[in-house]
C-alpha cells in the first residue's frame, strides 16, 4: 500500500484525491509515480474497470499528444485484431482474479480501459504495458514515444526540464448548467474545475435569473477567486452564455459576479460562443480529419459549428439539456410523448442548421462537447469516477449512444444514478441532452462522435495568450 507521501504525490499528479485502494507499480528515474494499479472495486463496492492508470505528468501529456494526432486509429490499424482481442481478455482475467471470491455485487466489465474491443484509450494500454502487461497497443505506443526521446521511466535517462515559467491566464464560463474554470498557459493546463450551479433554473418560465441560482454561482466564483490567487493569476476572461442572454436581470448577476471574482463577465453572443468552442475543441485535431462539426450541447443552447482550420459556419439554437427538460419533460422516467416532443423540437433546429450551414453535409468528423457528451462517454466506459484522459477523444459509436439512450430514458433518477459514470448532478437533465445528441447522429447520419474535453474554456485561454492585458481584466 502507498505511504501518505506517495498518496499525496498521486493526488497531485491526478489533480484530485484517488478513490479506492491502489499500488504504485511503475516509477520514473526520480522515484515519482508513473503507473498505479487500482483495486477492481472501490471502497463502497462499485466496480473500477480500469486496472492500470498512467499518472506520470510528462507521459500523460506525450500520450495525449499522440492521441490528438490520430494515434488511436493508427494503433488500431497497426496492431493485429486477434492479438488485441486476446490482450483485452488477458486484462479482464487478471482484474477478475483480484476480486474477492465472496464479492456478490456489480463487477467491472470490458478489457483494457473498460472497453470490450478495439482501441479507445492509449493511456490505459500504455500504462498496462509499462506495468509488464502483454499489450500490443502499449508496445506500439512505446515505439512512437521512443522515436521522439526517452520515456523517463526507471532505467531511462532523466529528461531535461525547461525551468522557464510561462504566464498563466484563466477563463471562467458561467453557463446555464455549470460554472467552470480553466487556468493554463495555452499549452499546459494547471487547473480545470467544474461545479454544477444551474444558473438557468426557471429562466424559461420567468425570464429572470432566480436569486438562489445567482447565489450558487457567486459562491463558486468566490471559490474560483481563491484558486486564481493561489496560482498568482492576474489575467482572467469570464463569460456568461445562454441563461444570462435570456434574463432581464442579468446586470444584477453581473454585479454580484464581479464583486466575487474581480472580473465582470462578458455577455457572449451565441455565434461567438460557437467560434470559441470550435477553436478550443479543434486545436489538437488533425485538419485532415475535417471538416468538423463541433456540437456544443449546453444547458440552454446548443451551438453547431462547421469548419476545418477555423469556424466557417455557426448556428446557436435554443435547445439544451436544461431547457428541453424544463419545457417538455414532467415525468420520471419521461413519458413516450415527452421524448417524442423533445426529439421533434431538436429535429426542427437541425433542419435550420442544414439550411443555414449547407456545408454541414460535407462534415467528416462530429466532435461532441460539454457535460451531456462526457457523461454518456463515462457511462459507456463504466467509469467509477471522472478521468479526463479516458474521456477526452474517446470515440462514441452511434450504437453506444443509442444503447445509453435506451437505458437512461427507461429509468428513474435513482436508477440512472446506479449506472457507473452517471454524475448525480446531471441525472435529472441527461435525457434532455441525450435527445440532442441522438437526434443529431440520426438525422445527420453520423456513425461516431469524437468526445472532446477541450472546449470554450480552452478557446478563451488561447485567445488571451500573447495578447496584452485588456482594461477591466483582473
Amino acid at each position: 500500500m502507498p505511504t501518505d507521501d506517495e498518496r499525496a504525490q498521486v493526488e497531485h499528479l491526478l489533480g484530485r484525491p484517488p478513490l479506492g485502494a491502489f499500488e504504485i507499480v511503475v516509477r520514473d528515474a526520480a522515484g515519482l509515480p508513473v503507473v498505479i494499479m487500482n483495486h477492481p472495486l472501490l471502497d463502497d463496492g462499485r466496480p473500477m474497470p480500469t486496472r492500470y492508470w498512467l499518472v506520470g505528468a510528462d507521459l500523460r501529456s506525450r500520450v495525449g499528444t499522440l492521441e490528438s494526432t490520430g494515434g488511436v486509429r493508427a494503433a488500431e490499424a497497426a496492431v493485429d485484431a486477434a492479438a488485441l482481442a486476446a490482450a483485452h481478455d488477458r486484462y479482464a482475467s487478471e482484474r477478475e482474479r483480484a476480486i474477492p471470491a465472496d464479492h456478490e455485487g456489480p463487477r467491472p466489465s470490458g478489457g483494457v480501459g473498460g472497453t470490450r474491443q478495439g482501441v479507445k484509450c492509449l493511456h490505459a494500454h500504455y500504462a498496462w504495458h509499462l506495468a509488464g502487461g502483454d499489450d500490443p497497443v502499449g508496445r506500439w505506443v512505446e515505439e512512437q514515444l521512443q522515436a521522439h526521446g526517452p520515456t523517463g521511466v526507471v532505467g531511462s535517462p532523466e529528461k531535461s526540464v525547461d525551468t522557464t515559467v510561462p504566464e498563466l491566464v484563466a477563463a471562467v464560463d458561467c453557463g446555464t448548467s455549470s460554472t467552470r474554470l480553466l487556468i493554463g498557459d495555452g499549452t499546459t493546463t494547471v487547473e480545470r474545475l467544474m461545479r454544477i450551479t444551474r444558473l438557468g433554473e426557471g429562466v424559461d418560465a420567468t425570464g429572470r435569473l432566480a436569486p438562489q441560482a445567482i447565489a450558487r454561482v457567486v459562491a463558486v466564483l468566490e471559490e474560483f477567486r481563491q484558486v486564481l490567487d493561489r496560482h498568482g493569476v492576474t489575467r482572467v476572461r469570464a463569460t456568461a452564455t445562454s441563461a444570462a442572454r435570456d434574463a432581464v436581470n442579468r446586470d444584477e448577476f453581473f454585479d454580484a459576479a464581479e464583486a466575487a471574482l474581480g472580473v465582470r463577465p462578458e455577455l457572449l453572443p451565441g455565434l461567438e460562443e460557437g467560434r470559441l468552442s470550435f477553436a478550443g475543441a479543434t486545436a489538437d485535431l488533425d485538419p485532415a480529419d475535417g471538416p468538423f462539426l463541433v456540437l456544443d450541447i449546453g444547458g440552454g443552447s446548443t451551438e453547431f459549428v462547421v469548419g476545418t482550420d477555423e469556424a466557417e459556419g455557426v448556428l446557436s439554437c435554443d435547445i439544451g439539456c436544461v431547457r428541453l427538460t424544463e419545457q417538455w419533460i414532467e415525468h420520471d422516467p419521461p413519458l413516450p410523448e415527452e421524448l417524442a416532443a423533445c426529439l421533434s423540437i431538436v429535429e426542427g433546429h437541425i433542419d435550420d442548421v442544414r439550411r443555414e450551414i449547407p456545408s454541414v453535409s460535407e462534415v467528416r468528423t462530429l466532435v461532441g462537447l460539454a457535460g451531456t457528451v462526457s457523461c454518456v462517454a463515462a457511462v459507456e466506459l463504466g467509469l467509477a469516477e471522472y478521468d479526463r484522459d479516458l474521456i477526452h477523444h474517446f470515440r462514441l459509436t452511434r450504437e453506444a449512444v443509442e444503447d445509453v439512450f435506451r437505458t437512461l430514458v427507461t429509468e428513474n433518477r435513482e436508477q440512472r444514478l446506479e449506472n457507473p459514470g452517471m454524475e448525480e448532478a446531471r441525472t435529472d437533465v441527461i435525457v434532455g441532452g441525450l435527445c440532442v445528441l441522438v437526434k443529431v447522429m440520426r438525422q445527420l447520419g453520423f456513425d461516431e462522435c469524437l468526445v472532446s474535453e477541450a472546449d470554450i474554456l480552452d478557446g478563451l485561454v488561447a485567445a488571451q495568450v500573447g495578447d496584452p492585458p485588456a482594461a477591466g481584466r483582473a
